[in-house]
């Protein structure tokens, strides 16, 4: 059954297109996941859907008597209520046990039950917002990155709700393991335009891929096709017999219906940053050494060495972020000791962006910090990072968050640094930033350290694990990291990742096995255009003998060199058609 349908979906802000003519349907039941770069439309399509603004062009409409909730990227609570007035006042909803517990599930404690929403933290207040939409159970739910600002667990928990939730869900994230774990279907927004895939993220993924393939091979035999059609009408033209004049003539004709039915060619990607880091100089053997006796991280020894990729896990508030900045000199430990190794180069991204200068534009937050950079060649580096044109000079202060993680991840590329301490560096990106960033980090020579809650980013990059936190063995938290008693810290080896996009092994040897094909054609291609040459010269060295003056009265000598053009010339055609194939 169908609850909801939009048909040619349009928006259009000034002379900005920012979606067009976007068509989809959910039956009952259904999870659909909205995926597109930063700016790709998610948000104003789903604005659209709850009502909030109107369409310019299309219609979409809900079945009947259905009901229908909607949490905004950012909620805004009016008025003096508590905590628990708030979430009380959900329409129909009376049961105390299931109000406290859902507060609880979304990490607030019960002394926190009587604070004013107003003191809340955006944070804070976007997760009472969730819960007060989950208990108001609409039939359809509309969910804007609902997992911003939610630990490991609470993600996990929603996860499992919205796996048994009985209505129907259509959520926009970034999140590919939360995309993962819930979605039956995926619409990529791309060029204004959307595209339903079936399945979850992975297989989306993996349909994207082969939908691109196709369509880039389909555009490629298309052209090179063409060029030889017009390479074939050359020579036959050349040739200037009437045979061949009458051949050039139909490939001309079939190049004319070619051209009423082209191929248009695959648009690229949008939005995928171009970065890669490389280290200034390499550090030595040991990065660094620490071990102490605070509470936060009692009773530990730890050391790094080059190369690592370490990832450093445990609960909100273990202090995760703390020892970042202790590790980086940003803030002195109480007591023991952080060696740090030979050459070492810290390269810190701030998850709150407070290493940036709001009061700059962007050209100048880059082009002050490395003033030995060409002012073009800092705009050509923006660039890659989707800062294009006008974009440069946009006040940093006015940038959103993905804009201010793409420029603070371009000045860590450009800093050297052969150790890179990473606080929650994928928030804010979009997937294709994601998988971007990812690739540059397997490729870094250097050493990492990162805390970051992508648990699909985790399995990608780290190495290791370094945790942080309380004993527990509470099975649903497998998977966080071992860990030890309390306030300690436990390093373990990680396994290879499996990327859950991989190509099986039959896929291998089939894309194996056309490739060889496809050498062994190019090489018979390239055979035959070399026997083409030759018998081209040929037939053109036959004719100038004919025109030779001691052979022009010679006419047994004239009538063997005509015999020998003639079988040539046919032999050629015969070589001719053979070329044509391929």
């Amino acid at each position: 059954m169908i609850v909801l349908s939009a048909k040619d979906i349009t928006k259009v802000y000034g002379t900005d297109v920012i979606i067009g003519g976007i068509s989809f349907h959910v039956n009952k039941g259904d999870c659909l996941g909205i995926v597109g770069v930063n700016g790709a439309g998610k948000t104003t399509l789903l604005n659209i859907l709850s009502g909030d603004i109107e369409a310019d062009e299309g219609e979409f409409f809900v079945a009947k008597e259905l009901s229908l909730g909607y949490l905004k990227q950012r909620e805004n609570f009016k008025g003096n209520n508590t905590v628990i007035e708030a979430i009380s006042k959900v329409e129909g909803y009376d049961y105390e046990s299931e109000v406290t517990g859902m507060l609880k599930v979304m990490s607030f404690s019960g002394d926190m039950f009587h604070r004013p929403v107003s003191s809340l933290s955006g944070g804070e207040q976007e997760r009472l917002a969730l819960a007060c939409l989950l208990l108001s159970k609409p039939d359809i739910l509309l969910l804007d990155e609902p997992t911003n600002h939610l630990d490991v667990d609470t993600i996990r928990w929603l996860e499992q709700y919205i796996r048994a939730y009985k209505g129907t869900v259509i959520l926009v994230s970034h999140d590919r393991y939360f995309l993962d774990k819930t979605v039956n279907k995926i619409m990529e927004i791309s060029h204004h335009k959307g595209k339903v895939y079936l399945g979850n993220y992975s297989d989306y993924a993996i349909k994207r891929r082969a939908v691109r393939e196709a369509e880039m091979n389909a555009y490629d035999r298309q052209q090179r096709e063409i060029a030889r059609q017009e390479e074939m009408i050359r020579r036959f033209k050349e040739r200037g017999t009437s045979k061949l004049a009458k051949r050039a003539a139909s490939r001309e004709k079939r190049l004319a219906h070619m051209s009423g039915a082209l191929v248009e060619k695959p648009e690229s990607p949008e939005g995928r940053m171009k970065l890669t880091f490389k280290e200034a100089f390499p550090t030595g053997k040991d990065v660094a050494i620490g071990y102490g006796r605070e509470p936060l991280f009692s009773g530990f020894n730890f050391d790094i060495k080059r190369g690592e990729r370490i990832a450093i896990s445990g609960p909100n508030g273990i202090g995760k972020t703390t020892f970042l900045k202790v590790i980086v000199g940003q803030m002195r430990q109480m007591s023991g000791v952080i060696k740090v190794g030979h050459n070492v180069v810290f390269g810190y991204y701030d998850q709150g962006q407070r290493l940036l200068n709001d009061g700059n534009t962007v050209l100048e937050e880059v082009h002050g910090q490395y003033r030995l950079y060409k002012e073009s060649e800092i705009r050509g580096l923006l660039g890659r990072f989707l800062f294009k044109g006008e974009d440069v000079f946009l006040r940093v202060g006015d940038l959103s968050g993905g804009e201010k993680a793409r420029l603070s991840l371009l000045k860590l590329m450009m800093s050297g640094a052969n150790v890179l301490v990473l606080d929650e560096p994928t928030n804010h990106l979009d997937i294709d930033s994601k998988e971007a960033f990812e690739d540059a980090l397997l490729e870094f020579p250097g050493t990492i350290l990162v805390v970051s809650h992508d648990r699909y980013f985790l399995d990608k990059v780290p190495t290791r694990e370094l945790h942080l936190g309380q004993f527990t063995d509470e099975p649903e938290k497998e998977g966080l990291g071992l860990l030890t008693s309390s306030g300690a810290i436990k390093m373990t080896g990680a396994k290879e990742p499996e990327s859950s996009i991989s190509r099986s092994a039959e896929e291998r040897a089939a894309k194996k096995e056309q490739q060889a094909e496809e050498r062994r054609r190019a090489r018979e291609k390239d055979r035959l255009e070399k026997e083409i040459h030759k018998m081209e010269k040929e037939i053109k060295a036959l004719r100038e003998e004919m025109c030779l003056p001691e052979n022009l009265t010679d006419f047994v000598k004239l009538r063997k060199l005509d015999e020998k053009v003639n079988e040539t010339q046919l032999r050629l055609d015969e070589f001719y058609e053979k070329w044509l194939e391929y």
